[in-house]
Order: C-alpha cells, then structure tokens, then sequence
C-alpha cells in the first residue's frame, strides 16, 4: 500500500498560486503579508492537513468573522428574537477569541455583490447570515472563494452551508399534539411563505395530523390571507375550525383580541398556539401558549459551528436546537 506523502508548503504555495517564501513568511506572521494571503495561506494549511507551530487561528485574523443581520428583522415584532440570537453570537465569540463584526443589512438588498462587500470592510474570515437563506449562486461562491458560512435560524436543504435552528418541525409537532389533547380535531395552521425552516412547522403539523383519526388540518399561507383578514375569515363561521396553530407568536396576538372578545362568534373553548416565544407572547391577554425557542442557544451554536469551519471542517452540518411547549392561557380542552 502506497504511503500517504505529508503535506508540506510547497503543495500550499502550489494550490495558491504563490511562492513557497510567502507561504513561510505568512505561516510565521511575519510583516509585509497582508492579512488576505495570511488567511488565505493558513486556512489552505489546515484544509490540507499541514501541520506548523506557526498557525494560531486569531494571530493570523482567521478568526474575524461578519454577522449580516436583517434590518427589517432587527427593527419588527422579530427584534425580540434576533437580539438574542446576537446576544447569543457575541457570548460565544468573544469565549471562543473571536472577532465578531455584527452588521445590519437591508433584507431587500442581500445580494452576493453585497455579502464580498461587507466581508471584505470586516475583513472576515467567515460568514453568519442570520435569517438570510442560501441561494445557488451564493453556496457555488463560497465553496469556490473557501468562505466558511454558516445559516442562522435558517436551513439549507441542498446541503451546501451548514445551518443552526430550532427544531422546527418538532416543535410544530408539539404545539399540534397538545392541541389534539385538548380534544381539537379541526384545526388550522397559519403559515408563512415557504423560507426551508417554516416548512418544517408546517410539515410538523400535517404530521401530528396525520398521526391522529379523525383530525383534520387546514392550511392557510399569508400570500392568500393577511391576519386581520384570516381572523375576519374565522369569526365569519368559514374553515369550520376549533383551534389554530400560528407560524408565528406575531400572527397569533395580533388574532387574540378578536378571538376572545366578549361578543366573539367562535364556539366555545376555541384554542391558539404560536411559536417562537417572544417577549409579547406574555405580555398578551390572555397569555398565550407557544413554543419556546431557546435564542441565544441557535448563536452560540453558529459561532461554534463556523468556528469549526474556520479551523477547517469541511463536512455541512445542520444543527437543531430543541423547543419546549409553553403553557399559556389560550389552549381549551373541548368537552
């Protein structure tokens, strides 16, 4: 059997297209490389299996990395949950010795020219994109320009950029399960347009109903209802339900006031849960029942992961974090 040659800095300065000098001067930190070739030359070293004292992670800028947050996201009802996302990120990079650059992005205005840009200013070694998803043209860039990247509450279901979430179609499950215990058998799920990870709350749904005889599932999607004309929809005696299970806690308090009015026409013990947990889910009457989404948990996990990335690990992973029901006050059991 034929031994494996060891890699050595000739094959890095090969790969690279620089000289066999330069890839010694950067893997020492020495003046006059600049901080792309260094990166560049250290992270081929690790990606090749060279082994040197010289590579330290931080000490040669690898671990810089840019956080591109949703502006809309960040200033919405959702600033509740992407703030603890950051605050999650931030804890775990600066344990981690991590330079983290968190940057808030105009949502209407990702494009890959924009991503190079931002990464370039922060002068990056990696990639969070927090509630942003992969595109082709984007998983190609950073296979080929070896950018490691990393999804935040979102996934990839290509399987070309790892992801951290919350376990979404599981959760789904359980806000549906404990429905179905109340006695619910007609229940609709309001969802939202089909970004990978909000698929998986309805797929958790369809699940739950499935699993059960005699329950029946009705899906309604933003793009064909708004909430104001979803819950006019409802207490106009249309789907024939008696308990809903929202995509979101956003959707869900925007319903209850009407839901539980004094004068509503629903029947009597009509039940709503949403997910995610945000702050306004309790502070809503009644206080209602969701799923909790442990946030600061999904950054530090993306830090973690892209760390692992920026060290050199080459398999995409999809990390799920796990939810747990919370009991409010809007779950009935039917008679």
């Amino acid at each position: 059997m034929a031994v494996q040659k060891r890699a050595n800095q000739a094959d890095i300065a090969e790969r690279l297209g620089v000289s066999v000098s330069t890839v010694s001067r950067a893997l020492a930190n020495e003046l006059g490389i600049s901080d792309v070739v260094r990166r560049d030359v250290q992270r081929m070293a690790r990606t090749i299996g060279y082994k040197s004292k010289h590579i330290t992670g931080a000490a040669g800028g690898d671990k810089r990395a840019v956080a591109l947050v949703p502006l809309g996201s960040a200033t919405s009802g959702l600033s509740g949950f992407y703030f603890g996302i950051v605050e999650g990120m931030r804890q775990q990079a600066a344990e981690a010795g991590m330079v983290l650059d968190v940057r808030l992005v105009n949502d209407q205005m990702v494009t890959l020219e924009m991503i190079r840009r931002q990464i370039d200013q922060a002068d990056a070694g990696g990639l969070l994109l927090a509630g942003i998803d992969a595109w082709d043209e984007l998983a190609v860039w950073c296979a080929s320009e070896d950018i490691p990247a990393v999804l935040v509450n979102g996934s990839d279901p290509k399987m070309r950029v790892s992801s951290v979430s919350p376990a979404n179609f599981y959760g789904a499950y359980v806000a549906t399960q404990r429905l179905l215990d109340a006695g619910h058998r007609r229940i609709l799920h309001y969802t939202h347009r089909y970004r990978p990870t909000i698929l998986q709350r309805q797929r958790g749904f369809e699940a739950a109903i499935a699993a059960t005889p005699g329950a029946r599932g009705v899906i309604v999607n933003t793009a064909e209802r708004g909430t104001h004309e979803l819950l006019s929809d409802l207490l106009a005696g249309q789907h024939d339900v008696t308990a809903l299970f929202s995509w979101n806690d956003i959707a869900a308090v925007e319903m209850l006031e009407g839901i539980y009015a004094p004068d509503s026409p629903l029947p009597a013990g009509f039940s709503i849960v949403g997910f995610d947990d945000l702050p306004l889910a309790g502070m809503a009457t009644p206080r209602l029942s969701t799923i909790r989404v442990d946030r600061e948990a999904i950054g530090r996990g993306a830090v973690r992961l892209l760390g692992q990335h920026m060290d050199g690990e080459r398999a995409v992973q999809q990390l799920e974090i796990g939810v747990s029901m919370v009991e409010g006050e809007t779950v009935s059991t039917l008679p």
